[in-house]
């Protein structure tokens, strides 16, 4: 199960208070969400709003999606979330 993060496209989701973005393994695509305290955990002082969030995951895209690939490489489910304990 090889997963990769092409796609440098990302949202928030106001619902979920997270930053949504896609991997692909193969041509499937998975929906994987990171939490609003977990990106405050990798930069405590952005702002807490949309805009805060959506900077810090640009900031550490690279990590969230090596923490990401071992989320998913624990199994496959509909979509995956990034909590804390994942950084």
């Amino acid at each position: 199960m090889a997963i990769s993060f092409p796609n440098a496209s990302c949202s928030y989701d106001a619902t979920r208070r997270a930053v949504r973005f896609w991997g692909y393994d193969s041509a499937m695509e998975c929906s994987f969400f990171v939490t609003a305290d977990a990106l405050k955990k990798l930069q405590p002082d952005a702002p807490a709003d949309e805009a805060g969030l959506l900077g810090t995951f640009g900031l550490y895209r690279d990590r969230i999606c090596a923490a990401a690939a071992k989320v998913y490489s624990r199994g496959r489910k509909g979509s995956y979330e990034l909590v804390v304990s994942d950084f």
